[in-house]
């Protein structure tokens, strides 16, 4: 395996996804990698640490793509002091899909093995760390439900992807979050009020969230809101 030489602004952003997050195995990642690239648009970069031997390239450039696509205007919408350096890991030791935390996202090759056009992954981890909510903000529901809110309205190839919100089913809660919760977000910010998201997203990372928020911010509780989406639930 090749040695590979890291740059002065790489071992910065990795230093400060380090500090941000405490994920200690960058330093490990780095040395098994197979290549690590540094790629800089405007004020943001992004840090792809490669551990995936014979990864497709094709897939690693969209990914590369969605981000400076997303990323940037995510971080104008609702959080213009997130994170400008931003670290990939495709790394085949994770069991998971992705996880993202600290400037950081950790992808499964084998998924986009099986699932080469789930690019907006992308879009959905890189709003969690847009979100950047402390420890204590408010629900998790919340969390995931504006992050596939976020993929289905800003997603680049949601289609090729073949990902959709779920229509509503009678089993259905708000707090089953993900795209279940991400459609009834969808619902109040075009039926009921615009810019409920950018709002909630605020409180959450300013740690105000609590269930008055929906009364203050539409007229209606959760639960009401809730009702009335089952009565027309239609987007």
């Amino acid at each position: 395996m090749k040695k590979i030489w890291c740059s002065i602004a790489l071992i910065g952003a990795l230093h400060a996804a380090k500090a941000q997050d405490g994920w200690s195995r960058l330093d490990k990642d780095i040395q098994v990698a197979v290549a690590v690239d540094t790629l800089t648009e405007g004020k943001y970069s992004l840090v792809f640490i490669d551990k995936a031997a014979g990864f497709d390239q094709a897939v690693k450039q969209r990914l590369i793509d969605t981000f400076f696509e997303t990323y940037p205007r995510l971080a104008k919408k609702y959080n213009k002091q997130a994170t400008p350096k931003v670290v990939f890991v495709m790394d085949p030791d994770y069991d998971g899909i992705a996880a993202a935390g600290g400037g950081v996202i950790r992808f499964n090759p084998a998924w986009f093995k099986k699932n080469p056009g789930d690019i907006d992954i992308v879009t959905h981890e890189g709003m969690h760390l847009v979100q950047a909510y402390p420890g204590g903000a408010g629900p998790g529901w919340i969390t995931e439900g504006i992050a596939d809110y976020v993929r289905f309205v800003e997603g680049v190839d949601n289609a090729g992807a073949k990902w959709t919100l779920p229509e509503l089913k009678p089993e259905h809660h708000y707090e089953n979050a993900y795209r279940i919760t991400a459609r009834f977000f969808f619902w109040i910010e075009t039926k009921v009020k615009k810019g409920t998201m950018v709002k909630l997203d605020k409180a959450m990372r300013e740690k105000k969230y609590t269930e008055t928020f929906w009364e203050q911010q539409t007229g209606k509780t959760l639960d009401a809101l809730w009702d009335s989406y089952k009565t027309n639930p239609t987007i």
